[in-house]
């Protein structure tokens, strides 16, 4: 009998909520990122290419990305795109629309699925910028944190596979580093393995900070396996420290449940040996991934079996469904680091995911060698270097069938530099509404000024689109797209000028006078700062056109905000009287809810701010390792703080 091995397209329906409107207002300010190491850990007993990749190339901002924070939680079913590839051993399940991540990988001979598979598409935000969900395997790009085309379109295509079968190509256009991408997937004939080769190119002059994590949830009942003795321990009180493994505090830490707390524990794998990672049941079923040399890193992350873990892992997904961890692998020793890409290069790798059965229980290095041993049976490391070589004389190959689009952000860049970029077309055709300003400016010199009032469009950053910017006719519009994109340089004076030069002639003043808002805030000139955000939000109400999505969303970001200046200085009236012009609906949201909590208790209204928790809300757009709760409710009761809302992911403060 022939074996075939197919790409199909399904339609998932899941529990799912709405992703909504991104936010508007450019990122100016970087969000609270916990996956950062204390200053003290980079000048301590580090090795030397760790402490010098911890401090290399911090991201600024999340320009010129948007926040994603329109979502809730609300969830409907709902029918998602899916991508299967399947042989007569293993199906995978891709999502091309949220980020290609690799939703379920199934073994058909022992009925078991092999990753922890999410029941509900539930936004969280976990993201760089915002909406993130969890389950599955997702490949992780740009900067330390998960990336911000968590929940974005990639473009996928059937590509032909090394072996003469059909590939799953998946690609974009990284925009935080500039750097294109592609993820090839693809099952040899009845292989028990997906094979998955990675690679990232930097087409530009000069070098680009590149990072890559390919993160799998596995249900945390496990015990997880890798060929180390020590790893870097990393939590939520952002100190970096090496760890025996699996043991250390007494607490054998290779059990995800045994963890009392959120923490992360990068292995220290030995130079030489085989990369690896598992997670295996008590019985001894699992999944396993290696890879290629490149991929150096490997990582647990567990969430802890304390109350503010297991809520996180409520919050995540629906209640009954069991929890998860991640086994991860990654370019650097840490997510905490970056590495250097050289100009006019590219690197690549393999990873494979499938089954291992090994036993789990005894001692760690008699059980790492057994696993490490079965591992090189069903899967030895030459053939995974040999898929990886056979790998490279198709990178570049041609689609044959398009099967998603993502972005039309590649086919700009493309146009721009002219750049050749064969395997991952960016076509002009993928150009959209978002990129249409931005065409004309590099085609004429000029950035149109829009048809109708509305909330302006993202900014380029990139130091080529700011060079067209300067050179443009200064327009109260280009002026404002200047000031953010010297922002983002580091040059803050003069975006204070350029949003400055904006005003006399602005049609819409609120988006500059929200700019200047922020920068006096970075300053430490709060009042002016208030005085700015009360002008702008005021100037949005008079200008703001209808209640459709997009001024609603700006009214929400920008009422958001202007709320949190004004009571830093006390404006409470100020405060009170932004919030009554917000939509009906935006004050409903849990995050506004939470608002005007503090806004009761700023108020004096400490029984009103007390009902307000008391009739519950949610706040969907909860940054992960975020105290705001726990904070506002420690100024209503010396009670305990309720479980629907305890995310705390650390231990208390001592007394």
């Amino acid at each position: 009998m022939v074996i075939v091995t197919t790409i199909r397209r399904e339609v998932l329906t899941l529990s799912a909520a709405e992703l909504g409107p991104d936010n508007p207002l450019p990122p100016l300010r970087p969000l609270d990122e916990v996956h950062r190491v204390d200053d003290r850990d980079r000048d301590g007993d580090l090795p030397h290419d760790m402490a010098r990749q911890l401090g290399h190339a911090p991201l600024r901002s999340l320009l010129p990305v948007r926040v994603r924070d329109g979502y809730g939680r609300a969830r409907a079913p709902r029918d998602l795109t899916a991508l299967v590839l399947e042989n007569d051993r293993l199906r995978a399940t891709v999502l091309p629309g949220l980020g290609g991540r690799l939703a379920s990988l199934f073994h058909k001979p022992t009925g078991r699925e092999l990753l922890y598979r999410n029941p509900v598409f539930q936004p969280a935000d976990f993201a760089l910028n915002g909406a993130w969900f969890s389950g599955g395997v997702e490949w992780n790009i740009g900067a330390t944190g998960h990336t911000t085309l968590s929940c974005a379109p990639l473009h996928a295509a059937r590509v032909p596979a090394p072996d003469g079968g059909p590939m799953l190509r998946l690609w974009e256009w990284e925009r935080l580093r500039d750097l294109p991408f592609q993820i090839d997937l693809w099952l040899p004939p009845d292989a028990d393995f997906l094979l998955v080769a990675v690679r990232i190119r930097n087409p530009h002059e000069r070098p680009r900070p590149t990072y890559w994590w390919s993160n799998t949830a596995v249900p945390e009942d496990r015990r997880v396996l890798t060929p180390a003795t020590a790893a870097w321990h990393f939590g939520h009180e952002r100190r970096l420290s090496r760890v025996p493994v699996p043991a250390h505090d007494g607490i054998d830490r290779t059990h995800p449940l045994n963890s009392p707390y959120a923490a992360d524990y990068f292995y220290d794998l030995p130079e030489g040996g085989r990369r690896w990672i598992a997670a295996l049941d008590a019985d001894g079923h699992g999944l396993v991934q290696t890879s290629t040399d490149v991929l150096r890193g490997r990582k647990l992350f567990v969430w802890g079996h304390r109350d503010g873990g297991r809520r996180w892992q409520e919050w995540l997904t629906e209640p009954g469904t069991g929890g998860y961890c991640e086994i991860q692998a990654g370019l650097a020793r840490t997510q905490l680091e970056h590495v250097s890409l050289d100009a006019e290069s590219e690197v690549s790798w393999l990873e494979a995911y499938g089954p291992l059965d090994a036993d789990p229980h005894g001692a760690w290095d008699t059980v790492v060698a057994a696993a490490g041993d079965r591992l090189e049976s069903v899967l030895p490391r030459a053939a995974v270097e040999a898929a990886h070589t056979a790998w490279r004389a198709h990178a570049d190959t041609a689609p044959v069938e398009v099967l998603a689009t993502g972005s039309g952000w590649g086919a700009l860049e493309v146009l721009r530099a002219d750049w050749k970029l064969p395997g991952t077309p960016f076509p002009a055709s993928t150009l959209g509404e978002e990129q249409e300003p931005w065409l004309a400016l590099l085609r004429t010199g000029r950035l149109p000024e829009p048809r109708r009032a509305c909330p302006p469009g993202g900014t380029l950053v990139a130091p080529h689109w700011r060079e067209l910017l300067e050179t443009a006719p200064a327009t109260p519009l280009t002026e404002y797209h200047l000031g953010v994109a010297q922002w983002h340089a580091g040059d803050r004076a003069q975006a204070v000028r350029s949003w400055e030069r904006a005003l006399p002639l602005a049609p819409s003043l609120w988006p500059a006078l929200r700019c200047l808002a922020v920068a006096d805030r970075e300053d430490g000139n709060p009042r002016r700062c208030a005085d700015r955000y009360a002008a702008a939000f005021d100037d949005l109400c008079q200008e703001r056109r209808d209640d459709g999505e997009r001024w609603t969303a700006a009214t929400a970001a920008l009422g958001r905000e202007a709320i949190d200046a004004l009571l830093a200085v006390g404006r409470t009236a100020a405060a009170r009287a932004v919030w009554q012009r917000l939509h009906p609906a935006t004050r409903e949201r849990g995050r506004f809810r939470l608002i005007e909590a503090r806004l009761l208790l700023a108020e004096g209204r400490r029984a009103e701010a007390r009902a307000v928790f008391d009739a519950g809300f949610e706040v969907a757009d909860l940054r992960e390792g975020a105290e705001t709760l726990g904070l506002v409710w420690s100024s209503l009761d010396d009670g305990p703080l309720p479980s629907r809302y305890d995310f705390r992911m650390r231990p208390p403060e001592p007394a």
